[in-house]
């Protein structure tokens, strides 16, 4: 059969950097960073004091309280993600078929603050026995922010959440891809939330040294490809990209951001934690993307990287790149966001998908901030153009995301120029 072919009609984000899509770009743009000191909570006794942490938010602003209380912040970034992606898109919700519209989102952890609260309480309690709150349950699974956006418009279509570490809402967006290609939805709500920093995402990140220390200076703690990167920055947020199926957003006149053209999946199957060092995983899945989008690496004019900003997988990741690309590795850009936003986990996959969106959309790459003149890596090869510390204007004919999750999950898209 003819595949359909699948565009983004709509983008909602909350970051960071922003607290809508347009904000967020206009900070990434410029190479801002969102690292701060932590205020979620008391963060004094705990060997990383900060984080990429979205500001000014409050959920109530958006959805009525009662909803919202039942909510981790997670389901509350999820959801208003997606209200800002569903006006953009600029649906006829009187009008249109909800039984083909779904909405699938990625989440890597889920409802991490209210599972802490819910313990912390029936421990102070535990002499007058369990004390659970009726909600526990629904705010903390990691698929409940799919059901809330579903519920809140009536879509009733495929309807679920992809759970794969940091590669999950790239997961989500290939599912979603494929799902439209195949005529089972018209419209998908393709998106990632995460909200983890809080005192057990922080203290089992700092066990695993896995997070930057770099308490003195938080603004350039995220400085992938850098030889004093001393690993990620956590972040938290999420984006939400509407997919339509082309013909339907034609037939509606819908304004079009760009082509999904294609995605790959991919494991390491190698270690728990640690991506492959030859960036096997990574080398299967970009080759997986480019076949699925019918294109050759030459037909890449950006990257955005997955760039964690970790000793061994920033390595690892441009083995791979020159490892699919050859010389064309040197012609193309690559950038780490991850810089800015820090690391979204669940979300990043999203995230970083609608930054590609934009580059190809506005013919702009992201910068990789917090790169300093000699602070180089002998095993990373910088005659690769990384788009250190400015954004760099030039024609994004196509770009691929790449999210590299715990476990060896591996997942990229690739978001193309509409044309015809």
């Amino acid at each position: 059969m003819e595949l359909k072919r699948v565009v983004v009609t709509g983008v909602g984000a909350i970051s960071p950097l922003g607290n809508t899509a347009s904000e967020t770009w206009e900070s990434v743009k410029n190479g801002k960073s969102g690292a701060g000191p932590i205020t979620h909570f008391d963060s004094s006794l705990f060997k990383t004091h900060f984080a990429c942490e979205v500001k000014d938010f409050d959920g109530r602003n958006y959805i009525d309280r009662k909803t919202c209380n039942k909510m981790d912040l997670y389901s509350q970034y999820a959801v208003v993600s997606a209200m800002e992606a569903v006006k953009d898109c600029a649906i006829d919700l009187e009008a249109a078929d909800k039984n083909r519209i779904g909405v699938i989102y990625g989440v890597g952890i889920g409802g991490i603050n209210t599972f802490e609260e819910e313990v912390g309480l029936n421990a102070i309690h535990a002499e007058e026995g369990p004390k659970y709150s009726p909600f526990f349950i629904p705010k903390m699974i990691a698929d409940i922010a799919a059901g809330h956006i579903s519920i809140m418009y009536g879509f009733r279509g495929p309807n679920f959440t992809t759970v794969s570490a940091c590669a999950s809402s790239s997961h989500a967006l290939g599912t979603s891809l494929d799902l439209i290609r195949l005529g089972k939805a018209d419209m998908i709500l393709a998106g990632g939330a995460e909200a983890a920093i809080w005192p057990t995402g922080v203290g089992g990140f700092n066990a695993m040294h896995a997070i930057s220390t770099r308490n003195d200076d938080p603004e350039h703690a995220s400085r992938p490809f850098s030889g004093s990167r001393d690993g990620f920055v956590m972040g938290e947020g999420s984006a939400c990209l509407v997919l339509e199926e082309l013909e339907h957003a034609k037939a509606r006149g819908a304004k079009i951001y760009g082509e999904l053209a294609g995605s790959g999946m991919s494991a390491d199957a190698y270690h728990i934690t640690a991506s492959h060092p030859e960036g096997l995983g990574a080398i299967l899945v970009m080759k997986a993307a480019l076949k699925d989008a019918d294109m050759k690496p030459e037909d890449i004019d950006y990257i955005n990287v997955h760039g964690t900003s970790t000793p061994v997988g920033d390595i690892s990741e441009v083995k791979a790149i020159q490892q699919v690309f050859g010389q064309h590795a040197y012609d193309l850009n690559i950038s780490s966001t991850k810089s800015m936003t820090g690391h979204l986990l669940g979300a990043a996959g999203a995230m970083e998908a609608f930054f590609s969106l934009m580059a190809v959309k506005e013919d702009i790459v992201p910068p990789t901030i917090n790169h300093a003149e000699g602070d180089n890596d002998e095993n990373i090869d910088y005659k690769l153009n990384f788009t250190f510390n400015q954004a760099q204007k030039r024609t994004v004919r196509a770009a691929l995301s790449n999210t590299f999750g715990f476990g060896g999950h591996n997942a990229c898209v690739i978001v193309k120029k509409y044309a015809e």
